[in-house]
C-alpha cells in the first residue's frame, strides 16, 4: 500500500510539472537547473567554411567549419546544455571571402554556415574591419546571433556593436562579453575611421558592472592574445590585464595569435585555439543547486578526427559558393560577357623560388629571389615610386613552372591589400629597413645557419627594391642596414624619394611606429593581387629574374661539420633551427657532433 502511494505521488508530481510547463511555455528540460554547462568556442577560422585550400585546389585534412559542425553536433547529442561562440577573424582569409563574397552585397557563405551551426554570439576580430564599415554592417544584418564588441563605439559616441549578450541554459544565465582588438586602426587605417576603440580590460570591467547581478556565469570572448602585442606597459591589448581588473571572470576565450591556450588560473578557465578551424575549445562547468561552479575542465579538440558534416557540405548555397570559388581560380563556365572568371592567365617558364637548403628555413628570406622581385616590380610599375617594399607572407610562397592561375597569385600574396605611395627621406627609409631587419637573430661565432626572432612574425619582414643594401647580422637590432645606394650613389639621410608600400604596412609600421612623417599621396584603385594578375596576363609568359640588390653580410657559416649537421636536420634527426641558429660550439657541448 505504501509503495502504491509513493508511485501515485511521483506520478502526480510529474503531471503537475508538465502542466506548469504548458502554462509557462517552457519545455520541462528548461525548468530543471543545469548541473553541467558545456561551452564550445572557435577563433580565427579565416573564412574556411568547406575545409579547402583554394590556392592549391585541395581538400584539407583537419580544418574547416564543416568538421567543426560534426563536432558540435556530437557534443549537442551528448550534452543537454551547450553554448557556442566565435572569437572573430572569421569573415576574411581566402579567395572565396576576400575576392568574391566580401565585395558583394547579399548572403555570405561564412555567415550562412555560422547560422546553420547555431552560434550564440561572435566577437568582431581585427580582420572583420579589412573591408570597412559596410562589411561590419552586413555581418550584423546577416547574423542570427549577437555580434559583440564592448570596446568599440562610433565616433559620435553611439553604439557600434552590442557589448554583451545573456544566454540562458537550464535556468543558468551566462553573460557573454565581446571585446575586439583595439589595434584594428593600426592595421586598417581609414577603414576604421567610423569607429573608436578602447582598451580591453576597462571595457570588460564596465560591462561586468552592468550585468554582474543579472547573470550566474561571466564569460569574456576577446580577440587578443594572453600577452600584449604592442602595449607591453599598459596591457590595453592583452587578456592578462582583463584578469587583473576582472578577477570574477569565469571563462576567458582568447585568440588572434593562432596559439593553443589551455589553462585554469584560479577560478578562471582560459582557452585559445589554432586558426582555420583546426581546433575547437571545449569547457565543461559543473554547477551546484545554487548555480555555483564546483568543477571546471578544458580540452582543446583537434578537428583531424572529425569528418566534414553534410550540414555544411550539402547546403546548396555553400556548395554554390565553393564551386564558384574554384571556377574563379581554375576557369569556370563562360559568363554573359564571353569571359571566364578565372582560369589560367599565364605561364611560368621555370620555378621562381630556390629550394631550401635547410628544412623549414625559407630561402626566400635569406637572399633576393624572383618572387619578391616580381611583386616589387609590379608595385613600382603601378605606383611610379622610386622604392618598393613587400613581404613574403608565407614561407612556402612560390610560382611553380607551368600554368599560372589565381590560386598561384593568392599563394604569393595572400592578403587583399591596396598599394600606397608616400614620400620618405633617406633617414626614414633606413629606419624602416632597420625595423624590418629586426626579424633576424644576431649571428654569433659558431653559427652555421641564419635564424629568426620568434617574436617577429615572418610577414613583418619586408624586402626592398629600387635601392641596393646589405644587412649586417653581426650587428644588433637597429644597426644592421649598411651601404644603402640609390641609383648607384650612397643614399643620404636628407634625400627625398617616394616609397610604394601596402596599406597594412603603412598603418601598422610606418605610422604606428612613427617611422615616416608624410602621409600617403596616392592609393591604388585595385588590390596588389589584381595588379599581379594584370601584369602576368599582359606578359603571357614570365621567367624568374633576380637582380640581387640586397644580401646578408657579417656572417661566417662555414664549418667542416656543416654538411653533416644540415643533413641531420633535413632527415629529421635535429629540430628545424628557425628560432635558434645551428651553432657548432653548442652542438659539440650537447654531444651531437664529436
Amino acid at each position: 500500500m505504501r509503495k502504491r502511494f509513493m508511485r501515485i505521488t511521483v506520478l502526480m508530481v510529474v503531471i503537475l510539472s508538465l502542466f506548469a510547463g504548458i502554462l509557462t511555455g517552457q519545455p520541462l528540460s528548461e525548468q530543471r537547473q543545469a548541473e553541467k554547462l558545456t561551452i564550445l568556442a572557435t577563433t580565427d577560422i579565416h573564412g574556411n567554411v568547406w575545409g579547402f585550400s583554394y590556392e592549391d585546389d585541395k581538400e584539407t585534412a583537419n580544418t574547416g567549419m564543416a568538421r567543426i559542425a560534426t563536432f558540435v553536433e556530437q557534443v549537442r547529442d551528448e550534452e543537454q546544455y551547450v553554448i557556442l561562440v566565435d572569437n572573430g577573424d572569421v569573415i576574411q582569409g581566402n579567395i572565396m571571402t576576400d575576392d568574391l563574397y566580401n565585395k558583394r552585397e547579399g548572403e555570405h557563405p561564412v555567415m550562412r554556415a555560422m547560422n546553420l551551426l547555431g552560434y550564440d554570439a561572435m566577437t568582431l576580430g581585427n580582420h572583420e574591419f579589412n573591408f570597412g564599415e559596410g562589411l561590419i554592417k552586413r555581418i550584423q544584418m546577416l547574423a542570427n546571433f549577437p555580434v559583440l564588441a564592448a570596446n568599440m563605439a562610433r565616433v559620435d559616441g553611439t553604439m557600434a556593436a552590442l557589448p554583451y549578450t545573456i544566454v540562458e541554459r537550464g535556468g543558468v544565465k551566462v553573460g557573454i562579453i565581446g571585446l575586439t582588438n583595439p589595434n584594428a586602426p593600426r592595421w586598417d587605417g581609414e577603414k576604421t575611421d567610423p569607429f573608436v576603440f578602447s582598451a580591453v580590460a576597462p571595457a570588460a570591467r564596465r560591462a561586468i558592472d552592468i550585468i554582474a547581478d543579472k547573470v550566474d556565469i561571466i564569460m569574456v570572448v576577446t580577440h587578443v592574445g594572453i600577452y600584449p602585442e604592442y602595449d607591453e606597459e599598459g596591457g590595453s591589448d592583452g587578456a592578462n590585464k582583463i584578469l587583473e581588473l576582472c578577477p570574477e571572470v569565469d571563462v576567458l576565450i582568447v585568440g588572434h595569435d593562432h596559439n593553443t591556450v589551455k589553462e585554469i588560473r584560479g577560478t578562471t578557465v582560459i582557452g585559445g585555439a589554432r586558426n582555420l578551424g583546426r581546433e575547437v575549445i571545449r569547457i565543461d562547468l559543473t554547477l551546484d543547486t545554487n548555480k555555483q561552479i564546483t568543477d571546471r575542465t578544458i580540452k582543446i579538440v583537434d578537428m583531424a578526427d572529425y569528418a566534414p558534416s553534410p550540414l555544411i557540405r550539402e547546403h546548396a548555397f555553400i556548395i554554390e559558393a565553393h564551386e564558384e570559388t574554384r571556377d574563379y581560380i581554375l576557369g569556370g563556365p563562360v559568363g554573359d560577357d564571353g569571359t571566364r572568371s578565372g582560369g589560367v592567365f599565364g605561364t611560368a617558364l621555370a620555378t621562381f623560388q630556390p629550394p631550401n637548403e635547410i628544412r623549414g628555413i625559407p630561402e626566400g628570406k635569406l637572399r633576393d629571389t624572383a618572387v619578391m622581385d616580381l611583386i616589387n616590380e609590379v608595385q613600382l610599375k603601378n605606383s611610379g615610386a622610386d622604392v618598393s617594399a613587400a613581404a613574403l607572407f608565407a614561407d612556402t610562397s612560390d610560382i611553380k613552372e607551368g600554368d599560372i592561375n589565381y590560386g598561384t597569385i593568392f599563394g604569393i600574396y595572400k592578403f587583399d591589400n591596396t598599394l600606397y605611395r608616400v614620400e620618405v627621406t633617406g633617414a626614414e627609409l633606413k629606419a624602416y629597413m632597420e625595423w624590418s631587419a629586426a626579424c633576424y637573430n644576431q649571428w654569433v661565432p659558431g653559427d652555421i645557419s641564419i635564424s629568426f626572432d620568434p617574436d617577429k612574425p615572418g610577414y613583418l619582414y619586408d624586402m626592398f627594391a629600387g635601392v641596393d643594401y646589405e644587412i649586417d647580422l653581426s650587428q644588433p637590432v637597429g644597426k644592421r642596414i649598411k651601404n644603402v645606394r640609390f641609383k648607384g650613389k650612397p643614399l643620404s639621410d636628407t634625400q627625398r624619394l617616394t616609397l610604394a608600400v601596402n596599406n597594412y604596412r603603412y598603418s601598422s609600421a610606418l605610422k604606428a611606429q612613427k617611422l615616416v612623417a608624410a602621409t600617403k599621396e596616392w592609393e591604388s584603385p585595385n588590390s596588389i593581387r589584381d595588379m599581379l594578375v594584370e601584369h602576368i596576363t599582359e606578359s603571357g609568359t614570365i621567367a624568374p629574374k633576380v637582380d640581387n640588390n640586397w644580401r646578408i653580410v657579417g656572417v661566417d657559416l662555414s664549418s667542416p661539420y656543416r654538411d653533416q649537421v644540415i643533413k641531420m636536420v633535413n632527415e629529421g634527426k635535429l629540430d628545424v633551427p628557425y628560432a635558434k641558429s645551428l651553432n657548432i660550439n653548442d652542438l659539440k657541448k650537447q654531444g651531437v657532433i664529436k
